[in-house]
């Protein structure tokens, strides 16, 4: 009996949809665009003004680039604009009202070995003016946390540092260190900072955006934040309301467990793009692209990028889903491959 390739896609389709709560969907199709011009890992993006920034960059010995671009999707061009003020990386960022806002994230120590040392800055930058200004300090110094935007304030959750009463002056794969659960909201009407309820899974390298008028934690890493130093990935989708202060019950598992992702919301829709995992057999990068429907609490899965690679950049601008750059190799598989890939998912 011969059965074609396209009844046996819709076989599989349905029989997902119907036991996991997810669904695959086809039509859209991934294209490329103008190529980023210095290929890094550890970027994230944020569209603003219709155009699309991309920041951060991570060189080997763990040097911060603290790149700074400007995509212009009417003449698919790069523009570099100012350096970030400190040089620093694993920075949670949010887009509110025009102004992009970056939070903690990790420096190059100011003394001795190299390490990651958490830090607590906080900054906005001006994509008008292509200007930077200091905020209020967070609270807690840490590393890659998670921001979103809810409400006219920002939240930035989760993230990695020293265990508490640790000698340990920055965080390292040979010694011991911790995912955090904490939770400070950023107001910038008043450049303050209050703490609200911590996540119940302390995790980092993951993906928060809003949806539904709550702010949802998806994957990312729990127990440190090396993936070589104790930290796993996970599939774990927290949901966080704003107005009671509560975290509500575990949400649908994201299909593919990973860290180290590119996420972007748009339509009521959180799409996680690409990440690493390793396990005992394998170093893995991800080609998948998933989307989390806060509504419905299901999953649908998209067509993979063309390439797999973690620690990449990603935004919507408009309905179009940018992912930009980032290591195609997971760490310690003994190269490090930063591509210059800049592909574009358009959704319905």
């Amino acid at each position: 009996m011969i059965v074609t390739f396209k009844l046996l896609r819709l076989c599989l389709a349905t029989l997902l949809a119907a036991s996991f709560s997810v669904s695959v969907a086809y039509a859209q199709k991934w294209s490329r665009l103008a190529p980023f011009p210095e290929p890094s890992e550890e970027l994230w993006g944020a569209g603003a003004g219709g155009k699309l920034y991309v920041f951060g960059g991570i060189a080997p010995g763990w040097k911060p680039k603290s790149l700074v671009y400007e995509y212009d999707p009417a003449n698919d061009t790069w523009t570099k604009k100012n350096n970030m003020p400190l040089a620093s990386h694993h920075v949670a960022a949010a887009e509110l009202n025009g102004k992009i806002y970056m939070f903690g994230g990790f420096k190059y120590p100011d003394a001795g070995k190299p390490g990651w040392q958490p830090i607590d800055n906080a900054w906005e930058y001006d994509p008008e003016n292509d200007s930077w200004k200091a905020l209020a300090p967070m609270p807690t110094k840490r590393g890659s946390p998670s921001a979103a935007a809810h409400g006219g304030k920002i939240y930035v959750i989760g993230g990695a540092s020293m265990h508490p009463g640790s000698k340990d002056p920055f965080v390292h794969p040979a010694r011991p260190h911790r995912a955090l659960s904490t939770n400070e909201v950023y107001d910038p009407k008043t450049n303050t900072w209050e703490n609200r309820s911590p996540m119940p899974t302390a995790r980092n390298h993951g993906a928060a955006g809003m949806a539904n008028n709550k702010i949802y934690y998806i994957g990312g890493r729990i127990g440190a934040t090396f993936i070589t130093g104790g930290g796993r990935g996970v599939d774990l989708v927290e949901e966080f309301d704003p107005a009671t202060d509560q975290w509500g019950r575990l949400k649908a598992s994201m299909p593919t467990a990973r860290s180290a992702v590119a996420w972007g919301t748009y339509g009521g829709k959180i799409y996680v793009a690409g990440g690493e995992a390793q396990d005992s057999r394998m170093l893995m990068t991800f080609r998948v692209v998933e989307a989390f429907d806060a509504a419905t609490n299901t999953w649908t899965i998209l067509p993979s990028m063309r390439f797999p690679r973690h620690g990449l950049a990603g935004a919507f601008v408009g309905n179009r889903l940018h992912l930009v750059s980032g290591d195609a190799q997971s760490a310690l598989s003994g190269a490090e491959t930063h591509v210059e890939y800049h592909d574009v998912l358009e959704i319905p």
